[in-house]
C-alpha cells in the first residue's frame, strides 16, 4: 500500500502539474497563434492571450487545404483500421488462449516480436506487397512450375496482380494487423476462469458462440481501450499515405494535406493559418480520447472480470 503523507502528496501533485503544463502549454500557444493576424503572429512579441481571428483562420485553413474530402478519407481509414485491428487481434488471441495446438506459443511470440518492427522499418517490403499483393503467390506458382504447366495446357500466361496503391484498401490493410491488440486480448483472456469455459461447454456453446456471447461482452473495456489507441494511431498516419497515394484529390488524408499550410520560403509567413489547420486536424482524436477516457483507463487497469 502506498503511504499517504503531506510531503508525498505535495511532490506528487507538483509532478502532475509540471507534466500537465508540458502538455498543455504547446497546445495553448498553437491555439493563441491560430487566433492572431499575420502581423501579430510574426511580431517579435510573444502572445499569451488569444486574439479575434480564430474563425477567419480556421476558414482559410479549411479552404486552402481542401479538408472536406480529406476529412472523410481520414475518418474512413481510421474507423476501418480500428474495426480490423479489434476483430483480428481478438480472434488471434482467442485462438492462442483457448485452442490447444502445436506451435501456438510460437505463433504468439512471432506476432509479439513484430512490435519491434514498426511500419517505418518494413516500409519497403510493405510497399512492394501493396503494389502487387499477389506477387508472393505468383512467385510460388513460378517456382513450382505450375505457371508453366498452365501455360502449356491452356496457352494462357498466368499473371496474378492486385495493385492496392491509390485506394482505401492500400491505406487500410497494411495497418490492420497489430501485436499490441493481440497481447492485450491474450492477457485478458488468460484471466477468464476455467469454470466459465466449462459452464459454456455444458450449455452446448461451441467456440464461435462462446466467443461472441461470452468473451466479447466481457471484453468491452478492452475493446474501448484498443479502439481509442488505434484510432489515434490511424488518424495520425503520415508516412504510409504519403508513400502510396499519388491521387491526392481523391485519397489524400488530412495529415498529408496539413503540410500544404506550411509557408514556403517565398510565401507569406501566415503561421496563424497553419496553426488553425493543426487545431482542425487534432480535434477528432482529441474528442475520441476525451469521450473514451473512462473506458480507456478501465480497459488498461481493470482487474474485475
Amino acid at each position: 500500500m502506498i503511504e499517504r503523507t503531506p510531503l508525498l502528496n505535495i511532490v506528487t501533485h507538483a509532478i502532475l502539474i509540471l507534466g500537465a503544463l508540458l502538455l498543455v502549454v504547446p497546445i495553448w500557444m498553437a491555439f493563441v497563434a491560430a487566433t492572431l493576424t499575420v502581423a501579430e503572429v510574426n511580431s517579435p512579441d510573444v502572445h499569451y492571450l488569444p486574439g479575434g481571428e480564430l474563425w477567419t483562420n480556421l476558414t482559410a485553413a479549411w479552404t486552402r487545404a481542401e479538408f472536406g474530402v480529406k476529412f472523410m478519407n481520414s475518418m474512413i481509414v481510421a474507423i476501418a483500421v480500428v474495426i480490423g485491428k479489434v476483430i483480428i487481434s481478438a480472434i488471434s488471441a482467442f485462438s492462442i488462449v483457448f485452442f490447444n495446438y502445436r506451435l501456438r506459443m510460437v505463433c504468439f511470440w512471432v506476432i509479439f516480436i513484430t512490435l519491434m518492427l514498426p511500419l517505418e522499418v518494413r516500409i519497403v517490403p510493405t510497399y512492394s506487397v501493396a503494389a502487387n499483393a499477389l506477387y508472393p503467390f505468383q512467385t510460388i506458382l513460378d517456382a513450382t512450375g505450375i505457371s508453366w504447366l498452365i501455360a502449356q495446357i491452356s496457352g494462357v500466361e498466368l499473371s496474378l496482380e492486385w495493385n492496392m496503391l491509390n485506394s482505401y484498401t492500400g491505406l487500410i490493410l497494411p495497418l490492420v494487423a497489430t501485436a499490441t491488440g493481440t497481447f492485450l486480448y491474450r492477457q485478458f483472456f488468460l484471466t477468464i476462469p476455467d469454470e466459465l469455459v466449462e459452464a459454456a461447454k455444458m450449455d452446448g456453446s461451441g467456440p464461435f458462440r462462446f466467443f461472441i456471447e461470452v468473451l466479447l461482452p466481457l471484453s468491452r473495456t478492452n475493446i474501448a481501450a484498443l479502439a481509442t489507441i488505434m484510432f489515434v494511431y490511424a488518424w495520425n498516419q503520415y508516412l504510409w499515405p504519403l508513400l502510396i497515394i499519388t491521387d491526392r484529390a481523391n485519397y489524400s488524408t488530412v495529415v498529408m494535406e496539413l503540410r500544404r499550410l506550411i509557408p514556403g520560403p517565398d510565401a507569406i509567413a501566415d503561421w496563424n493559418v497553419a496553426m488553425a489547420g493543426t487545431l482542425i486536424v487534432m480535434l477528432p482524436p482529441l474528442l475520441v480520447v476525451v469521450l473514451m477516457q473512462r473506458w480507456f483507463v478501465r480497459g488498461l487497469i481493470s482487474t474485475e472480470k
